[in-house]
């Protein structure tokens, strides 16, 4: 009789991982550290970046594998690549909100005539803003004046400033707060996006990978994702710890911020195909 054919062996690969400052790393600090102690599967070389342009370049001259993303630029680099990059999963759910020193804004209306300041022009705080906005009846383009600025620390400075709206993600949020107690969040966004009830949910990052990373070796990148979401839930389990390494690795400047920040962060894993239910919100993926 032929012998059985025994299963693929596990071929362990390195990776260049890509990420960005901010929720959507903290989930993933300690699969970092892991790797820089050689306690994984794979070996992972992740590295941190301040804007998402740069992994866009990254991914088309293939100097990135796998990175974790704003999930419209993953809709964009989708199209962009022709199919040149795969959704593996979702790590990060709702985390904007609109912050003010006042108490003008107590409901989504309250928004008109007013001057919002957000980051993130181009990627999902601006598709959020917008899409609730005009679900509300109100038009971004003529009804409020949106000031978007590149960094999200400018726009906490500008929060506390009298009478700004701000529209910030965590960790910043926290960190703005921390830093003057005048501050309030006026309205959660993933909130108000479930408010309108529209099947999908509001999710801010998810990691994609090169489609011809991901066919060369099916084995070690199913391995990733059981480290990732093993990374995942030690975040939202161990709270203390991760606040620790988050710190270490300076996603948010101290520990007892990381740790205030941590449950506003909407850190999850989702597996890729389990995210069916968010195509409104990924477009093409």
């Amino acid at each position: 009789a032929e012998p059985t054919e025994a299963p693929e062996a596990f071929t362990p690969a390195t990776y260049e991982v890509a990420s960005l400052k901010g929720p959507t790393t903290m989930g993933m600090v300690k699969l970092m550290q892991d790797a820089e102690n050689g306690e994984t599967a794979n070996t992972y070389n992740v590295t941190m970046y301040g804007t998402a342009d740069e992994i866009t370049a990254g991914i088309a001259n293939k100097t990135i594998d796998i990175a974790n993303v704003p999930c419209n630029l993953a809709s964009v680099l989708y199209n962009k690549t022709e199919g040149g990059i795969k959704l593996l999963d979702i790590n990060t759910l709702g985390v904007l909100y609109v912050v003010e020193t006042g108490e003008s804004i107590q409901s989504v209306e309250d928004l008109k005539g007013k001057t919002i300041y957000s980051t993130g022009k181009g990627t999902t705080p601006e598709f959020a803003l917008n899409y609730i906005l005009r679900e509300n009846g109100i038009d971004p383009e003529t009804d409020v004046t949106i000031e978007y600025k590149s960094e999200a620390t400018e726009v906490a400075a500008l929060a506390e400033t009298d009478d700004a709206i701000a529209v910030l993600p965590q960790p910043f949020v926290t960190t703005a707060m921390m830093q003057n107690d005048k501050l309030r969040i006026a309205l959660s966004l993933t909130d108000e996006w479930d408010k309108l009830d529209n099947g999908s949910t509001l999710v801010t990052g998810v990691t994609i990978i090169r489609t011809d990373v991901l066919e060369e070796n099916p084995a070690a990148v199913e391995k990733f994702l059981e480290e990732y979401e093993a990374s995942i839930n030690y975040t939202e389990t161990n709270a203390e710890d991760a606040a620790k390494l988050i710190a270490q690795y300076e996603i948010v400047p101290k520990e007892p911020i990381a740790l205030k920040a941590l449950p506003g962060c909407n850190i999850h894993f989702i597996k890729g195909d389990e995210g069916e239910g968010l195509r409104l919100f990924t477009g093409a993926l």
